[in-house]
Parts: C-alpha cells; sequence; structure tokens
C-alpha cells in the first residue's frame, strides 16, 4: 500500500484515493455514518447527525484540528475516517479516539486499512502519542469483528473490553478498547 501525508492523497492498488475530507463531503459523511446510526451496533450514537454538524466537525477536526480523511473510489466518498479527542479531560491531549466507516458497497477492498494507515500517518509528527479504538462487539461474542482484526493488523493491541455496556437495536453489545503507541520508544 503507498501513502503519503494526510495533505496530500494516497492511493492503494484497487482502493481508491485518500484524501482530507472537505467541508463538501459532509452530506456522503453523513448518509454513510447513517446507515451505521439505523442498522447496526457498530457506533452507540441513535440519532444521525446532521450534514451541518459533520460540516463543522471535518472543518475543525472536532475543534482540536485533528485529521479527517475520506476514501474516493471512481470520484465518490466511499468511506471515511477521523481521530477525535479521547476524553474532555486536559491530561488526555495526548491520546485520540479513530473512527473508520465504509460504504456497505464499498466493503471488502482495503478501504478500512487505507484509511486507518493514513490516519495514524497524520497522527505521527504531531503531539498525538496514543491512540485508541473504540469497538462494540455483541454481548459475550469471543469472534473477532473485521473492526479488531483491522486494528489488530495495523498495530493495536486489545487493552480491555467492557461487557455488555450498551443496549442497541434490541441487543446487549460489548465494547473492545484497543490502543496503539504512536511513540513506543519514547
Amino acid at each position: 500500500m503507498s501513502t503519503e501525508s494526510a495533505a496530500g492523497s494516497s492511493t492503494a492498488p484497487g482502493t481508491g484515493v485518500l484524501r482530507p475530507a472537505t467541508a463538501d463531503d459532509a452530506p456522503r459523511v453523513a448518509a454513510i455514518f447513517a446507515g451505521y446510526v439505523l442498522r447496526s451496533i457498530a457506533t452507540f450514537v441513535e440519532e444521525p447527525p446532521t450534514d451541518d454538524t459533520w460540516r463543522e466537525r471535518i472543518t475543525t477536526g472536532f475543534g482540536h484540528g485533528l485529521p479527517f480523511l475520506v476514501a474516493e473510489v471512481d470520484g465518490e466518498v466511499e468511506g471515511f475516517a477521523y481521530a477525535a479527542p479521547f476524553r474532555p479531560h486536559a491530561a488526555y491531549r495526548y491520546t485520540v479516539e479513530d473512527s473508520i466507516y465504509i460504504a456497505p458497497e464499498a466493503a471488502g477492498r482495503g478501504l478500512g486499512s487505507q484509511l486507518l494507515a493514513g490516519l495514524l500517518d497524520a497522527l505521527r509528527g504531531t503531539e498525538v502519542r496514543q491512540v485508541v479504538a473504540v469497538i462494540a462487539a455483541l454481548a459475550g461474542s469471543r469472534h473477532d469483528t473485521p473492526s479488531i482484526v483491522l486494528h489488530r493488523r495495523l498495530g493495536f493491541v486489545e487493552v480491555g473490553r467492557l461487557p455488555s455496556v450498551g443496549y442497541k437495536n434490541g441487543q446487549w453489545a460489548d465494547t473492545v478498547l484497543m490502543q496503539a503507541d504512536l511513540r513506543p520508544d519514547g
């Protein structure tokens, strides 16, 4: 997979073009995310955010200038990834939470790997030291979700599991916590 900095674009064979999101991407980002909100436990959000909410998140980097990337396939945004503050307390200022969402019709093309790798590259060289993934899984399931497999493949390690902490769409969900240290040597 070839990548460039988040300021540029990157391409991986058979996938798409990775680039920083713009305000114009907000409607497509909102539409992709709404599918997850309404039909899955991948997010514990229960009301899809508006296009305007996504536009603000994209343009401000969640108020912190953090990277927000999209993957385009044939000129259409088919996935996105972003980093957001992990928790609101000042002591967490060097830790972010990553999020990755792929349009269902684009699943299996390597966009998740491309987006997560690009996001990690964009965070290297910043003050961010730790990246946390908070991944939903069916309560009690010991099978790895595609998101767990993706994060493990890109160097994340599982650091905890919170059993049955979410209830959505008539089912209980666990939260699997995974973490990547961007500065393992210091």
